[in-house]
């Protein structure tokens, strides 16, 4: 209902349920609660700005494992998840070859899209295959 008021105003509000005269409206409420209920996917979001980076339904196992720990030549340990896809994850240079973590894959930084925060990586082989390594401290579950 869209109420307008002397102030140039626009005032948007639902009448509760028991006050529904129209069963139009009715049909068009029960299918947005249909729509949240489909789109409850669990999301996982970027820990610094909330971004979605993916979702709990993307993650695999690489190497008989989601859950890697590694370290880089620098000696900082990294908790990583793996995931098939990551469509809030842009990248920053390109592909490395030196200090591989999963043999036959190359890899490049993965970062948030919105914030540029440095999320993992993304590893690729040469017969196309590809995931994301997540660093599990970087990103949280939505739920």
């Amino acid at each position: 209902m869209l109420i307008a008021s002397d102030l140039n105003l626009v005032f948007l509000f639902r009448p509760p349920r028991e006050k529904y005269s129209n069963g139009r409206l009715q049909s068009l409420t029960d299918a947005e609660s249909k729509e949240k209920e489909d789109s409850s996917e669990e999301f996982i979001l970027c820990r610094q700005c909330l971004q979605i980076i993916t979702s709990k339904a993307e993650r695999i196992e690489v190497e008989g494992s989601h859950y890697h720990t590694f370290a880089n030549p620098h000696g900082i340990i990294y908790d990583i998840g793996c995931f098939r896809s990551a469509d809030g994850c842009g990248y920053v240079g390109s592909y490395s070859y030196e200090f591989v973590w999963f043999k036959g894959f190359n890899w490049r930084i993965a970062v948030c899209k919105l914030c540029l925060t440095h999320l993992g990586w993304l590893f690729a082989s040469q017969s196309n295959e590809s995931f994301y390594g997540l660093i599990l401290n970087r990103i949280i579950d939505s739920t």
